[in-house]
């Protein structure tokens, strides 16, 4: 499945910070900017998979579940 979010990113000094504002929480950094933007997208990654898990507890067994795909 194909996502795509914004990142701003700065520098600051010797370093790029980057966050996402769709995903409070999901920031990255790095002493590149394609490093800042890796570190980023783990932290996306993370935290929407952390958030997947939460949202899927207590979902009744007999509860259908589907993917829905956005294009």
């Amino acid at each position: 499945m194909h996502n795509e979010f914004t990142a701003i990113i700065e520098q600051d000094e010797g370093w790029f910070i980057a966050y996402c504002p769709e995903i409070p929480g999901a920031n990255g950094q790095g002493h590149t900017i394609d490093e800042c933007r890796k570190n980023l997208a783990e932290a996306i990654e993370l935290i929407l998979e952390d958030r997947r898990e939460d949202a899927l507890r207590g979902v009744p067994q007999d509860a259908i579940r589907e993917t829905v795909v956005l294009q």
